[in-house]
């Protein structure tokens, strides 16, 4: 078989570090990984599967009226394209985010990875279709992008998120040239890769830019409950239905699950004056994913829906330990850092108050041979920044900057990881300017 007649996504750079990290960190196993946005492990434990399993059962016997035959079908059959945790997930977003919603605006995924698919090759209409992107973003994204032949115009980022400025300037430089915004990618809480999050009012201000004009706002919600302070998501604000929102139960549920969904409750304009009603946005993703994956494991959704309904629908009740650990993790992160490169030059990095992830900037690149060279010959691993950029015309992009993620280590590995990483940026010079 001729690689060259295989789908040109396969050799782009953005699904390439996909793997790159599992790579390394296979390689070298006793490096300490400052890299992976995984969640905390220590509070897992079998024998909650088959409480939220009984748990979800109970809920359908009880408030469902199904008989013992229903609640069997219900697992075991394929289920509903939609899902059959559509209620309970809008009563949970209700609950934490203050979002409300019909349960039929829910499609229940794959993950996020297969909501944010869906939503692009939806929007993928045609050779003139763009989606925006606050740059660096989440290689997900890219992935899916590629996947569904989407362009990705990048929207350049400050220390507080998402330029405004920016993004009104690409949404104009499109249309100029014929092209269609399909809506603009983002996630205002503590976004993988930055850690960084949008203030109150510049998500106001998006929300005005929306609906002025006529932009989509697709909001990636993956880490809103893990922070000191819990500003409103870009959907609870939402007056007008401009934000697309996606979420996930992998960091705040179970991510062996695999259990994600999309809120779409756009309304659809008939096809011709007086005809049918086409229904809505979630309808249109529905009928995509019943042609991919068909619905979601129904055993998977029960093992989410249970947990939800063994806290009174609350993740944010849920992962009151997580969100502790999380917390201390980034404090201790942040002070070690202070304590071990405080006073080398040029190296730099944000203080995120909540989410898995720290921006660190040094004087020298940090390309993908660095990253082998540290868990080589200092043990341990991160993230180059380079990787969020690489499916944008960004040259230099991010260079000189790494992404640290706390979520995974004990208070002692994170002494001991920022201790190599130390080592390792001491004993780099700088590079000339």
């Amino acid at each position: 078989m001729d690689r060259e007649t295989l789908h040109n996504s396969l050799t782009d750079p953005a699904i390439a570090s996909m793997n790159l990290l599992n790579e390394i960190a296979d390689k070298y196993p006793r490096a300490i990984s400052m890299a992976a946005g995984r969640p905390y492990e220590e509070f897992f434990d079998v024998k909650l599967i088959h409480e939220y399993l009984d748990a979800f059962c109970d809920h359908l016997r009880r408030d469902r009226g199904m008989d013992e035959a229903g609640v069997t079908r219900t697992l075991f059959q394929y289920g509903t394209t939609k899902g059959v945790i559509g209620e309970l997930v809008a009563r949970h977003l209700a609950e934490d985010e203050d979002i409300h919603i019909d349960p039929a605006s829910v499609v229940v995924t794959v993950g996020f990875q297969e909501g944010i698919f869906l939503v692009l090759r939806a929007l993928r209409a045609s050779d003139r279709d763009v989606l925006l992107a606050s740059a660096p973003t989440y290689v997900g994204l890219m992935g899916a992008a590629l996947l569904t032949e989407m362009p990705v115009w990048p929207v350049r980022s400050t220390e507080h998120g998402i330029d405004t400025g920016h993004l009104l300037e690409q949404v104009k430089v499109a249309r100029e040239r014929g092209l269609r915004v399909r809506g603009c990618y983002l996630t205002p809480n503590f976004a993988n890769p930055t850690g960084v999050s949008l203030d109150l009012a510049t998500r106001h201000r998006l929300l005005e830019i929306a609906e002025a004009t006529g932009l989509l706002l697709l909001e990636d919600n993956a880490y809103g409950l893990f922070g000191e302070e819990r500003l409103p998501a870009l959907k609870a604000l939402d007056q007008t239905k401009c934000v697309v929102y996606l979420g996930s139960f992998a960091k705040s549920g179970m991510p062996g699950a695999r259990v994600g969904y999309v809120v779409a409750d756009q309304p659809l304009t008939p096809s011709s004056p007086g005809g049918d009603d086409p229904g809505g946005f979630a309808d249109e993703l529905s009928k995509l994913k019943g042609m991919l994956t068909v619905n979601t494991s129904p055993i998977a959704q029960a093992v989410i829906g249970g947990k939800l309904l063994m806290h009174d629908n609350s993740l944010a009740r849920a992962n009151a330990r997580e969100a502790a650990v999380y917390r201390r993790n980034l404090g201790h992160t942040l002070d070690a850092l202070t304590r071990r490169l405080g006073a080398c030059p040029g190296v730099t990095w944000n203080s995120p108050t909540g989410g898995f992830f720290i921006t660190v900037t040094v004087p020298f690149a940090v390309d993908d041979a660095l990253l082998e060279h540290a868990a080589r010959d200092f043990g341990v691993l991160f993230t180059p920044m380079h990787h969020f950029y690489g499916g944008f015309d960004s040259g230099a992009c991010g260079i000189n900057q790494l992404r640290l993620s706390i979520s995974l280590l004990t208070p002692e590995l994170i002494e001991e990881g920022v201790s190599r990483l130390a080592a390792l940026i001491s004993s780099r010079p700088a590079d000339p300017r």
